[in-house]
């Protein structure tokens, strides 16, 4: 991935030489200039909401909150396991303020505990499909990027976003169920199988 944005960047200054050379070194200030601000900007609302994060964390806020979402996880990751689904519960709360740098700590702890749990291809996929798709309430970090452009009136993605991102997660989530199997569905249903045929069998000793 770094070679490659070095590439873009190595052609796209050969372009900007060939084409406007005179205006090249202002561009590069220009734009170094922007993302220094952007860069504080997102700064500082990633402080106050990791912030926010840790004294939900301390006052039991979080915990509320996962609990809320950990019957739900339970049922589309299909596992059992508390200590993944808390980790998972905790990335869901976090992606849904729209704080993506936070989740990931969760997000990665929530693979590694998927990874060695029974049903890890479905349920790895699940979380990963979760994450990918992003479920935002409130998306702070793209009305931070706006504030931090000057947007007049920077809020007024919030509810498009929210429709959007549940679109992509129902239909993610859709996909994930349809084509990737999972491992206890296949259990139960060659259980069920199972037990048929023996019933089967035993009506037709009683016939005989």
């Amino acid at each position: 991935m770094n070679v490659l944005f070095g590439l873009i960047f190595l052609v796209c200054t050969f372009l900007l030489l060939c084409t406007s050379p005179d205006g090249f070194l202002p561009a590069m200030l220009d734009g170094a200039s922007k993302a220094a601000t952007l860069c504080l900007s997102l700064v500082a609302t990633y402080a106050v909401w990791m912030g926010l994060m840790k004294v939900w964390e301390d006052s039991g806020v979080a915990r509320g909150v996962s609990r809320l979402l950990k019957p739900a996880a339970r049922k589309l990751l299909k596992t059992d396991d508390e200590e993944a689904l808390s980790a998972v519960c905790m990335n869901l709360s976090v992606n849904m303020l729209g704080i993506s740098g936070a989740a990931t700590p969760y997000g990665i702890k929530a693979a590694n505990l998927l990874d060695k749990t029974e049903n890890a291809e479905y349920s790895s996929a699940m979380l990963f499909v979760l994450n990918a798709t992003s479920l935002q309430i409130l998306p702070s970090s793209l009305v931070a990027v706006r504030v931090a452009l000057h947007s007049n009136a920077p809020t007024d993605i919030i509810l498009p976003t929210l429709f959007s991102t549940l679109f992509s997660t129902v239909l993610g989530v859709l996909l994930v169920i349809l084509f990737v199997p999972s491992k206890k569905k296949g259990k139960h249903s060659a259980k069920r199988r199972f037990l048929w045929r023996k019933k089967v069998k035993m009506k037709g000793a009683g016939t005989r």
